[in-house]
């Protein structure tokens, strides 16, 4: 007679799940070996989203920019309880995605770029949330015909934009929004860092 205790079932599929998650995700050297094209006024792209959106934390903002860098359409939507899985912010994104800018599926390449803003609470260190948005986000492209374009998250320190280490104090997860077009000097001050994964500056062209 053998004695013993059977592995749970649910104990398995718990642990399956838990390492399926890990797999829907990117970690900081990873996105920033990806060619994420690099923001040629990051500072302009963060204030206006958080003008127009005025995003408190678990907010996350999509937008997609042309060309030269000028929004064509955007969308926030909170982010649902539980797990960070890159798979469910895959779909939301896509979700949103759809509802404001038809596909660019029939293109050869890419012209237009999607970038997420994403508020949140915590420091500016990297998480396992990050990186299942970073996931969901170029997966998210893929499906729409989109180029990848930057990740950047809001939290009380105020903003950066990982892989690239720029960054700045305004706006941050707790500021006032500014009215659209209001000028504002702090803005203008980009303090690069290291923080989380935010490494070194990426030396790439801006996207043309």
């Amino acid at each position: 007679m053998t004695l013993g205790f059977a592995p749970s079932t649910t104990s398995l599929g718990s642990n399956s799940a838990s390492a399926s998650r890990l797999a829907r995700m990117l970690e900081p050297a990873d996105w920033a070996a990806a060619g994420i094209p690099l923001l040629r006024s990051p500072r302009e792209v963060v204030s206006g989203l958080h003008s127009r959106h005025r995003p408190l934390p678990t907010t996350a903002v999509v937008a997609v920019l042309d060309h030269e860098e000028r929004l064509t359409a955007s969308a926030s939507f909170v982010r649902r309880p539980g797990p960070a899985d890159g798979w469910e912010f895959r779909n939301a994104l896509l979700a949103h995605l759809r509802r404001v800018v038809p596909h660019d599926l029939r293109r050869r390449t890419p012209v237009r770029t999607a970038v997420l803003v994403y508020c949140r609470d915590g420091d500016e260190r990297w998480t396992e949330e990050d990186g299942a948005w970073m996931w969901g986000l170029r997966d998210a492209c893929t499906l729409h015909g989109l180029r990848c374009g930057a990740y950047i998250t809001l939290t009380k320190a105020g903003w950066q934009v990982f892989g690239e280490g720029r960054g700045g104090r305004r706006p941050s997860s707790d500021s006032v929004p500014l009215a659209l077009g209001e000028p504002n000097d702090e803005l203008g001050h980009l303090a690069p860092r290291t923080a989380g994964g935010a490494a070194e500056p990426l030396r790439r062209a801006a996207a043309r």
